[in-house]
């Protein structure tokens, strides 16, 4: 604290943004956690509201400290949402979470936007570590835990310096950036690099763009927070397709494996992740034997799903719209 409100004229130090779409299901505690946060100065809630049907603006209205703006559906951009954002924010800082991905502890936001500091670590950007929800898939778990140790040490802030190092060398950890749970400098997305107004990876777009213009960003393992998206067996593939697709939108290398390639995959994956379920003890015995069963076709449905997005025609806007998990829910 201390949390000022809409009609507040006292000067706001980081500004907390949140998109939200449907969000129900963790839009209250997600916004207790916020207004919960220990924090040196002063900071405000931004959300951008882009035709919620279910609870979310009741939600809101019960946290009379949120700032809320009303937007059509049709307006909603991932990137273009971001930088709309950006113009509303008070802050100097600004902190961007999904509305479903829960802060832990009371000094995430102070955590999250240290690095921004130019007497310091002097980043233009910086993303938080998630950790998988306790009911999520064991896969998607596995996934998540995969990309933040690739992302750096639990003990320490990793800086990637865009100025010093080479772009083409640098691995996916280096190169790793998700609005999930990030944060940037108002003044840099307004006037040096701002979202791309992309369909979807935006974050990993801004990331590359802000490294290839010789700026640093950091990885802060003590900004965490609880997330793993919310999906269906069914959904999954169309999630991967997502990323995938968004991937290669936005110029990152992404692999293209024949048949034999992405079967030699899937078994492996399988043997692996199957190793990884039987040894983890954040699951019963009869958890195990469930996901030891069902656990084949998640990795089937990631594997195929990631061939075919690999090869699609990024043109084939019919192919694209079939496949995608956002078009879906348009």
């Amino acid at each position: 604290m201390p949390l000022v409100g809409p009609k507040s004229r006292a000067k706001v130090d980081a500004t907390v943004f949140i998109p939200t779409f449907n969000g129900e299901k963790y839009l209250d505690q997600l916004l207790n956690a916020i207004e919960a946060q220990d924090f040196a100065g002063n900071f405000e809630i931004l959300i951008i509201d882009s035709g919620s049907t279910d609870r979310t603006l009741e939600i809101i209205a019960d946290h009379p400290s949120v700032r809320l703006l009303q937007i059509p559906q049709s307006e909603f951009g991932h990137g273009k949402t971001r930088n709309q954002a950006a113009q509303l924010a008070r802050g100097a800082d600004i902190a961007y979470l999904s509305h479903d991905a829960i802060p832990v502890g009371q000094h995430w936001l102070s955590a999250l936007i240290e690095p921004l500091d130019a007497d310091g670590l002097d980043c233009v950007a910086v993303v938080g570590r998630h950790i998988a929800r306790t009911d999520c898939f064991p896969l998607l778990k596995f996934e998540i835990d995969g990309v933040f140790a690739g992302c750096g040490p639990l003990d320490r802030v990793t800086v990637v310096d865009g100025s010093v190092a080479n772009f083409s060398t640098m691995s996916a950890g280096e190169l790793f950036y998700s609005d999930v749970n990030s944060a940037t400098r108002r003044d840099f997305l307004l006037n040096v690099i701002a979202y791309r107004d992309v369909p979807y990876s935006e974050d990993m777009a801004f990331a590359r763009d802000l490294l290839t213009a010789g700026y640093r960003k950091a990885y802060q393992p003590a900004a965490l927070v609880e997330h793993s998206n919310d999906v269906t067996l069914a959904e999954y593939p169309k999630r991967i397709f997502d990323e995938t697709v968004g991937l290669r939108r936005v110029g990152e290398r992404v692999p293209s494996h024949g048949w034999l390639g992405t079967f030699a995959r899937i078994v492996k994956d399988v043997l692996r992740s199957s190793v990884r379920i039987l040894g983890d003890s954040d699951y019963t015995v009869s958890e195990k034997l469930h996901w030891l069963a069902s656990n084949p076709r998640y990795v089937w449905a990631k594997w195929t799903s990631m061939r075919r997005a690999s090869r699609i025609n990024l043109d084939d806007k019919s192919a694209l719209s079939k496949y995608s998990l956002e078009a879906s829910r348009v």
